[in-house]
């Protein structure tokens, strides 16, 4: 909570103006900022000083790891963060590639599940990771990334947190997750809870123990619709003791994510926090 929130200052204080031409927004923003969460203590990386919603982050990062490829499918699993791209888009709706309503393309998961070689074969890169680690086995290239420069055209949205680097020190098992761009306001805490719990189920379906979890992302920034809130409301506030995640110790495989897990096998405990802030969403 100390980072998010040294984070949060360093953007107000140091932020330089940058015109962000998707939104048509100014954006406060800094170069290179490096998080750590506790993973092996279990201090789960939700935010205080406001309510945070975690399920539909947690529910997000099971659809990555299952592949999904439509909107339909985040719903159905309790999350909604899709549907705006998928449907709401302009570019993507007049894409070629587009296979009907609430069709993604080839994004996040897609690229983890099947990344498609140049003869059209399909790789699987989180089952290699999963198989590996099982065995012991860190080859120094434990990666997963969704960041797939030749299909950027084939799907609705580039990603944002796009790779994920896995490190094995004798049965100790570390993450380093990096992100190109971060709205800190409102989704750095998703991209929090996805970073944490994804190292937490890792360790978990692969016998290993969970280490820390290194969170690093480029560009980090405050729209200038949301620096007044940030500023003068959530800055002011005093934090609360980190909640701690509990995951269902029946979740034993990579099978058992893509098959009967659902948000009922994560529970949040000890959760303290503010009253909520609406902080604007720039589409």
């Amino acid at each position: 909570m100390k980072q998010y929130l040294a984070l949060c200052q360093r953007i107000v204080d140091d932020g330089v103006w940058i015109e962000n031409e998707r939104t048509g927004k100014r954006c406060l923003t800094v170069i290179n900022a490096d998080l750590t969460y506790d993973v092996a203590n279990n201090q789960f990386p939700l935010i205080t000083t406001r309510k945070s919603f975690w399920k539909a982050a947690i529910a997000e990062l099971l659809g990555y790891l299952r592949g999904y490829d439509s909107a339909a499918q985040f719903r159905a699993i309790g999350c909604n963060t899709w549907n705006a791209n998928a449907n709401d888009n302009q570019a993507w709706l007049n894409n070629p590639h587009r296979k009907g309503e609430d069709d993604m393309g080839r994004v996040y998961g897609v690229q983890g599940r099947r990344w498609q070689k140049s003869d059209g074969t399909p790789i699987d890169q989180l089952k290699k990771i999963v198989d590996d680690l099982t065995k012991g086995i860190d080859d120094r290239g434990e990666i997963l990334t969704f960041y797939n420069p030749g299909e950027f055209d084939m799907g609705c949205l580039r990603p944002c947190m796009h790779t994920h680097t896995f490190s094995l020190l004798g049965d100790t098992l570390y993450l380093t997750s990096y992100q190109r761009s971060c709205d800190v306001p409102l989704g750095l805490n998703f991209n929090q809870v996805q970073v944490f719990t994804l190292l937490a189920l890792m360790a978990q379906i692969t016998g290993n123990k969970a280490g820390q979890a290194y969170h690093k992302i480029i560009n980090a920034h405050i729209y200038e619709d949301q620096l007044e809130l940030m500023r003068d409301v959530q800055l002011k506030r005093a934090p609360f003791a980190s909640p701690q995640l509990k995951i269902n110790p029946m979740i034993k495989s990579l099978e058992d994510l893509e098959t009967w897990v659902t948000l009922d096998d994560f529970e949040v405990v000890g959760y303290e926090h503010h009253d909520a802030i609406q902080y604007p969403f720039s589409v």
